[in-house]
């Protein structure tokens, strides 16, 4: 856990409303082809059919913890081999948030980029990712099945990038002040008022789309097929109902760090987390269990782009097999704390029950987890006789709801 303890993956989905590409570059008339079903029409790009000679460098964008060459700790390093192997010299930036990977992204400089769901429909719209070719990346046929061609990397068909690793936002509680223990969502929402203060959520606006999720089961009159897919109506309540929550909650997090220290204080009784804090957490110290409601639970799936302006994609490509390989891809997972994308590299963690603690092949598991999207202006879940509510809404109601 020491490892993990550095790596801070702080708002990952924060956002400045000013530079959210919303539907002016999802599904735009200028843009050209035939609008899916969920309203995203990218401009036609293609894949490479086969791999040239590497480039000698490889410029990467990535969450921290994601490429390690031995300088945060001499014990984890898998950048060295890479080079030594590909002769592709590695060159990477740390982003802190979704918006900037975006915006770095746009600026033709990098090659790669590690995204979650909530800045990979972005990319893809605007045309500064490519598709994949999957052939061309031969450790993707040992990548979970459930992880492929998925709405936050793919569109129409055509896949945009290799899954890396996932993980599912947990509800946390003490198990000495929490009574009876909860089984629903409605401990932090309809029923937090019974530990008013001490209820924790997540800092970001995409944390509007857990209320939704909640309001799916509970409110079936709002007609909720998807979290990120919210017409007004839908988009309303969900806010209304974390406004009400707002008045329970004594802390929203971003540094989990910070969240493990509320829990062993007493100061967060409940909220939600991920499997790593859970770890860190009981491992402190902390009486607490975590897990997935009866209602599911939303999440986080990342996965590695290639630039449409990528000056280096052999190397690029070099890169994606690399990190999805599956002893690397077993180091990455432990020590950022997420499932391996690999099924292969659960055979390889150094903690033998690590992929069991982090439901790395529960396909049934995963079903129940709403992984983050980008909520656009046309609907998601294939609805045209409505608009939903672009993501650069939900950063102006998140800066209400927290009042």
């Amino acid at each position: 856990m020491e490892n993990v303890v550095r790596i801070t993956r702080t708002l990952r989905a924060a956002a400045a409303a000013a530079l959210l590409l919303t539907a002016a570059a999802c599904g735009s008339s200028g843009s050209g082809g035939t609008a899916s079903p969920g309203g995203l029409n990218p401009p036609d790009l293609k894949a490479p059919s086969a791999l040239g000679k590497p480039e000698g460098q490889v410029n990467l964008v990535a969450w921290a913890g994601y490429v390690e060459d031995g300088s945060n700790d001499p014990k984890t390093d898998w950048v060295h081999d890479f080079q030594k192997q590909t002769g592709c010299q590695v060159h990477s930036k740390v982003a802190a948030s979704s918006d900037e990977m975006v915006k770095l992204m746009k600026t033709g400089e990098y090659d790669a980029v590690s995204a979650s769901g909530d800045a990979s429909l972005r990319l893809i719209a605007s045309g500064d990712a490519a598709p994949v070719n999957t052939a061309l990346v031969p450790n993707y046929k040992d990548v979970f099945p459930d992880l492929k061609m998925q709405a936050w990397n793919s569109v129409k068909g055509k896949a945009y990038g290799i899954p890396h690793g996932r993980g599912a936002n947990l509800l946390m509680y003490n198990t000495q002040k929490v009574n009876p223990a909860p089984t629903s969502w409605s401990a932090v929402f309809d029923d937090a008022a019974r530990y008013k203060g001490h209820v924790t959520a997540y800092d970001s606006p995409i944390y509007i789309a857990d209320a939704a999720l909640y309001l799916k089961a509970t409110r079936p009159e709002l007609k909720i097929k998807d979290p990120y897919a919210l017409d007004q109506k839908q988009f309303d309540a969900a806010v209304a109902l974390l406004k009400k929550q707002n008045a329970d909650v004594g802390e929203y997090w971003s540094d989990y760090l910070k969240e493990v220290s509320a829990f062993k204080s007493g100061d967060s009784v409940i909220g939600t987390t991920w499997q790593v804090i859970a770890n860190l957490a009981a491992s402190e110290g902390a009486k607490i269990k975590a897990f997935v409601p009866k209602e599911g639970a939303t999440g986080w799936s990342d996965t590695w782009m290639v630039s449409a302006k990528a000056k280096h994609p052999n190397c690029a490509y070099k890169w994606l097999d690399w990190i999805v390989s599956p002893k690397v891809n077993a180091q990455v997972a432990e020590y950022f704390g997420e499932a391996p994308a690999n099924a292969k590299a659960c055979a390889l963690t150094s903690d033998k029950n690590f992929c069991a603690t982090y439901h790395a092949a529960d396909t049934a598991y995963w079903k129940r987890v709403a992984f983050w999207n980008t909520p656009i202006e046309q609907c998601l879940d294939g609805r045209t006789d409505v608009k939903c509510v672009p993501y650069a809404k939900w950063v102006q109601a998140w800066t209400e709801i927290k009042g």
